[in-house]
């Protein structure tokens, strides 16, 4: 993971909810749980060109683009790098890593400078096991997201069959 670079508290939990609010895995959400999630979250800093991680990697965490661009990239079958997404803010990238334990499915490199908000899985573990209420409501918002995605991909998978 890029260096984590964490602001005073306050300071800190307010950059963190206000990125939450652009974020539709949290639209369930109110202020006071948004809190809670932003007490579990990480501020990064990544520049131009800095990989956020690698196809291939261990996943534990999930990234919440607060400002900045990301690049998906992924290998073709003839070997080459492509550019699958591009991912701006209020865009998120790694989510199954905070529900599975299987490597990184895609490399993801800053376009642009960016700042993420970052929540491993050990810190989604605790939201689920102190406020299940709230950890529940990320769950269907991460559900719902992976079935946009899934459905998504099915349409494409499709246009070319």
């Amino acid at each position: 993971m890029p260096e984590t670079k964490v602001t005073p508290d306050k300071k800190h939990s307010t950059a963190i909810i206000d990125s939450l609010i652009n974020i539709h895995i949290f639209d369930s959400l109110n202020s006071k749980e948004l809190g809670v999630v932003a007490k579990h979250m990480n501020l990064v800093d990544v520049d131009p060109g800095e990989y956020v991680f690698k196809e291939g990697d261990y996943g534990d965490y999930v990234c919440f683009v607060a400002n900045g661009s990301l690049e998906v990239l992924k290998k073709s079958v003839a070997g080459d790098t492509v550019v699958i997404a591009t991912l701006n803010r209020g865009r998120s990238i790694g989510e199954m890593s905070v529900i599975d334990h299987f490597p990184r499915s895609a490399t993801v490199r800053a376009r642009t400078k960016a700042t993420l908000v970052t929540l491993t899985h050990k810190e989604f573990d605790s939201i689920l096991d102190k406020h299940p209420e709230i950890g529940a409501k990320i769950l269907k918002g991460i559900a719902l997201l992976l079935c946009q995605n899934l459905r998504k991909t099915s349409s494409m998978l499709a246009d070319y069959m």
